[in-house]
């Protein structure tokens, strides 16, 4: 199982509209390397959800519950959407300020790519964002 974090502006999708409608398809990727990164998800996957804008935190967790199809409301193969589920808020929002106070970090996509949409988080990283969150289990 691998572990990513996907972005939105929450005023467009946020965590809460996830939440409230359980399941929805990610779409609206463009950027090469994010649709790279969304077409290596597979079912049983984890997600950060990191809502950008002011907030510029990672809010709550995202299941993947399928494999990456062209996006049917789009007359172009190449973009792509990934079925997921919520899964559950955090304990407490971890802000993009703290990662980056974090040495741990430095060298994540979140850090130094801060445009990029998709990305992965390994295990590593996985864990600090949960422990900075308050908490001390995997999801599930």
């Amino acid at each position: 199982m691998a572990h990513w974090l996907f972005k939105q502006e929450p005023d467009v999708y946020s965590f809460a509209d996830l939440v409230g409608d359980g399941a929805t398809l990610w779409d609206g990727i463009t950027n090469a390397l994010a649709l790279k990164h969304l077409r290596l998800c597979q079912a049983g996957d984890t997600a950060f959800f990191y809502h950008t804008g002011k907030e510029k935190a990672i809010v709550g967790i995202l299941e993947i519950t399928g494999t990456a199809c062209p996006d049917p409301t789009l007359d172009d193969e190449k973009l792509v959407v990934v079925p997921v589920k919520a899964v559950r808020a955090l304990a407490h929002p971890v802000t993009l300020a703290t990662i980056k106070a974090d040495p741990l970090f430095k060298m994540w996509e979140l850090v130094r790519m801060s445009r990029l949409s998709v990305m992965p988080c390994g295990d590593e990283l996985w864990n600090r964002v949960l422990e900075l969150a308050g908490e001390t289990k995997k999801p599930r």
